[in-house]
């Protein structure tokens, strides 16, 4: 049972909300519920969710600002953010990712299809390594895996999880040319469907944070990290 692993639902559908807080309370997940974006951000106060399941279409506050906002708390980015979308537009979707989401599931909801994704998810995240395989340091830059925290000449960069995967999975390896296809295998697991363009958006805010010299594109092929 995951009774440590706390996940809130926010949608502002009622029936959603109840299919979705049954089947994974059923998984042995502590559940909690929201009906819009602002009671979302009230709820990360005192539940402390590790994983946010959020609608995109919601009243008084939508998911996309509500991923915005919750990646400025204190903790916000910590917990891994699930948007859920009646529509499958690439722009819906990189607009999501803009504002800080890590993954999207397409309604209507499976719940069967959901409850996996969300297992592969915390069975990814307790995964542990030796402590030399989660530390990597070059260039003036340290990233750790274990704490998640990436530093840049002494000053902290905040990263959402998976700009830091994917820094972290270019890091490991400077100079090898990372294909998209190993990219998204790695970065966004096998059971994730995501456009080709995700990898280009990640690409693009972590040069914003970390510095545009450190990520060589190689056009038709994939990127690569530079010391």
């Amino acid at each position: 049972m995951s009774i440590n692993k706390r996940i809130l639902i926010v949608d502002d559908e009622e029936d959603i909300l109840e299919i979705l807080s049954f089947n994974l309370s059923r998984e042995g997940y502590q559940i909690d519920t929201a009906s819009n974006g602002m009671e979302a951000l009230e709820k990360l106060q005192t539940f402390e969710p590790h994983l946010i399941i959020m609608d995109v279409m919601m009243p008084e506050m939508d998911g996309i600002e509500a991923c915005e906002q919750i990646r400025q708390t204190d903790k916000g980015e910590q917990i891994f953010i699930l948007l859920l979308t009646a529509r499958s537009e690439d722009y819906s979707q990189i607009a999501g990712y803009n504002a800080g989401a890590d993954d999207y599931i397409t309604k209507p909801v499976k719940p069967k299809i959901l409850s996996k994704k969300v297992s592969a998810f915390f069975r990814r995240t307790s995964t542990k390594k030796s402590d030399n395989d989660n530390l990597i340091t070059l260039d003036g830059l340290t990233i750790n895996r274990e704490t998640y925290i990436v530093t840049q000449e002494d000053k902290t960069v905040s990263l959402p999880k998976k700009e830091f995967e994917l820094l972290y999975l270019l890091a490991s390896q400077p100079g090898k040319v990372f294909e998209r296809e190993e990219i998204l295998k790695h970065v966004w697991g096998d059971d994730v469907v995501v456009v080709g363009r995700t990898i280009d958006v990640h690409i693009r805010k972590l040069r914003e944070k970390i510095g545009s010299n450190h990520f060589a594109t190689v056009k038709g092929v994939g990127y690569k990290f530079n010391e």
